[in-house]
């Protein structure tokens, strides 16, 4: 795998992993209990994208991580999925 497609399909998972990961610890402005005039109370009580950057990068590592390991290092591929599951005749 070149770095270029290692780069690409990290960049997938890390965008996946973003928008799965995004509503974790999201305070809205109801559970707080202050909604600003002109918002919903849905609405997001602060920023918290600092903090979901960095969870979604080490969760994107990890996955990461392991399709590389599966992929490099014991040598399975997308290919392998049909022979793994097992025959149900």
């Amino acid at each position: 795998m070149g770095y270029f497609s290692a780069f690409a399909i990290f960049f997938i998972i890390w965008w996946l992993v973003l928008f799965a990961t995004l509503p974790f610890s999201l305070k809205t402005q109801d559970e707080d209990g202050e909604v600003t005039l002109g918002t919903v109370p849905s609405a997001p009580r602060g920023a918290h994208m600092l903090r979901a950057m960095v969870r979604t990068t080490i969760v994107a590592a990890i996955i990461f991580g392991v399709l590389y390991y599966l992929n490099q290092v014991a040598g399975y591929s997308f290919d392998d999925l049909p022979r793994i599951a097992p025959e149900f005749n």
